[in-house]
């Protein structure tokens, strides 16, 4: 059981880490918001979406999934577009004082547009639903339960101090201009996905 806790860690770890627009925007928030209890429904969003996926992928969606190739071929194109949009989104974004276009949305359009990434992120899913959903079927009983609960558990460390990383961030950052770069940068960021995401279309 040690083993399966260990690989489970060590797996979600390494998917979770890289540069991405999911640990971009919950970073951005933490950095925007005035107080950390502000950023805490971002993180607590994005841990809920992270575990549904995890759990839809070890419960064997992932199986469907890879039976399915229209379905493959909609989150590609859909995924693309997506992140598309919201690269020219994050891009406008730092030409408007971003920090205080951001600080002002209301709770509830910041946990929509947190869901939107979390569920709609094509790297997210495939992260998820294909890598640990594969790699839990070496499991069973209670090791299962226990890789499962240990790839959840760093997701919801992971993203929480990451809330947390952004709003002691943004203390230094008086003046914006550091989130306006940020801003951009995910951007970039979010257009190199889309390119990447459907360049293996023709693969």
């Amino acid at each position: 059981m040690i083993a399966a806790i260990i690989h489970g860690f060590v797996l979600r770890f390494g998917l979770i880490l890289p540069l991405g627009v999911q640990n971009f925007y919950i970073f951005s928030q933490g950095a925007v918001r005035k107080k950390y209890i502000h950023v805490v429904p971002v993180s607590l969003t994005a841990s809920i979406c992270d575990t549904f996926l995890i759990l839809a992928a070890v419960l064997g969606v992932s199986a469907l999934v890879a039976t399915l190739e229209w379905f493959k071929l909609v989150l590609i194109v859909g995924g693309g577009i997506f992140l598309i949009y919201m690269g020219i989104q994050s891009w406008r974004a730092s030409t408007r004082q971003s920090s205080k276009v951001q600080a002002n949305h209301t709770i509830g359009k910041t946990i929509a547009f947190t869901v939107m990434i979390s569920i709609l992120n094509p790297h997210a899913i495939l992260d998820t639903v294909g890598v640990i959903g594969t790699s839990s079927i070496q499991y069973t009983g209670w090791e299962k339960a226990a890789f499962t609960v240990s790839t959840v558990t760093v997701s919801w460390i992971w993203f929480f101090g990451l809330g947390l990383a952004g709003r002691l961030l943004g203390l230094r950052d008086k003046s914006g201009k550091l989130m306006v770069i940020m801003n951009r940068i995910s951007a970039i960021v979010m257009w190199l996905a889309a390119v990447y995401l459907l360049k293996s279309l023709f693969a």
